[in-house]
């Protein structure tokens, strides 16, 4: 029987076309939880019921795989060397989801490296999430030595800077684990400053009934009133927080995966306002903005242009 050793993963991560990988222990997230749960009592998860359920999964990875004792934390670049136009005209969709749904993406690449694992030791077990189950991806990332929680709660790295999307494997096998980096914010507050709705209450910690992503996205009901005129002209999403971020104009890197390359990256309130059902669905089959429904896109072009 083979080893499975970090190299190994390592490499085939980087060959399957993952950006960055870490390793740490499965183990309880006691800190981290009372956070959460500080976070859930000021009521700052807003709508997302989901946030509350499944706590002591969210603790302890061994209540989702029992002979759990690793997590390979691992990274996709998905910064495009595009911009949005500036036109006042135009709603501005996020950067995340100018291409294809990241999920769709990184599933296939979790069940090949998953797949391939298993074929070196079959005794490897897994279980693999991109922020769709009871995980605390970002946490798990930083604790694998991707990089730091930002003042915006993103996980930034020293290298690529924070355009990135996180996937964990929470597995049976115990590996060389990851130093964790420093926080490198420092004294810098410019996420903090440049929010138009005052959503990062304080540093690493956000209010998402002021945040635009979410009122964007996750709001199902009206978007309230008193955050009119704030939203920059953001349709769906907003990346303010990570474009004014130092470590994104220093350091940022592009990816090579033509599927995150804009197709919609911005529409005009007409555009929106005269799509049909079928134009929807087929327009944005398979991107994010699928998620909000095109009731909640034309709600969204009328909150920034009416």
């Amino acid at each position: 029987m083979n080893k499975i050793t970090n190299d190994i993963v390592i490499s085939k991560a980087k060959v399957i076309g993952f950006d960055l990988v870490g390793f740490t222990k499965a183990e309880m997230l006691e800190d981290e939880i009372e956070k959460l749960n500080l976070w859930l009592e000021k009521k700052f998860q807003a709508e997302m019921s989901y946030m509350e359920r499944n706590i002591s999964k969210r603790k302890n990875p061994k209540e989702i795989l029992p002979d759990a004792k690793s997590i390979i934390s691992l990274g996709l670049i998905y910064n495009t060397p595009f911009k949005h136009s500036g036109k006042n005209d135009k709603g501005k969709i996020s950067r995340y989801a100018w291409g294809k749904d990241y999920h769709l993406i990184i599933w296939d690449m979790l069940d090949e490296l998953e797949t391939e694992l298993k074929e070196i030791d079959p005794q490897f077990n897994s279980i693999s999430y991109v922020d769709t189950g009871p995980v605390m991806d970002k946490v798990w990332a930083v604790k694998a030595g991707l990089g730091w929680m930002g003042k915006h709660t993103n996980v930034i790295n020293r290298d690529v800077g924070s355009w990135f999307f996180i996937a964990n494997i929470i597995c049976n096998y115990e590996f060389d684990y990851s130093e964790k980096i420093p926080d490198f914010c420092g004294d810098c507050t410019a996420c903090i400053d440049a929010c138009p709705t005052d959503a990062i209450v304080q540093p690493y910690l956000v209010d998402s009934n002021k945040c635009i992503s979410y009122q964007t996205i996750e709001n199902k009901n009206e978007i309230p009133p008193e955050l009119k005129g704030k939203f920059e002209n953001w349709l769906f999403g907003c990346d303010i927080c990570q474009e004014v971020c130092p470590w994104n104009k220093r350091f940022s890197v592009t990816t090579l995966l033509k599927d995150f390359f804009p197709r919609h990256p911005e529409l005009t309130y007409s555009e929106v306002m005269e799509m049909d059902e079928n134009t929807f669905k087929k327009k944005f089959a398979d991107s994010p903005v699928k998620r909000t429904k095109l009731s909640g896109l034309k709600r969204n072009a009328r909150f920034l242009f009416e």
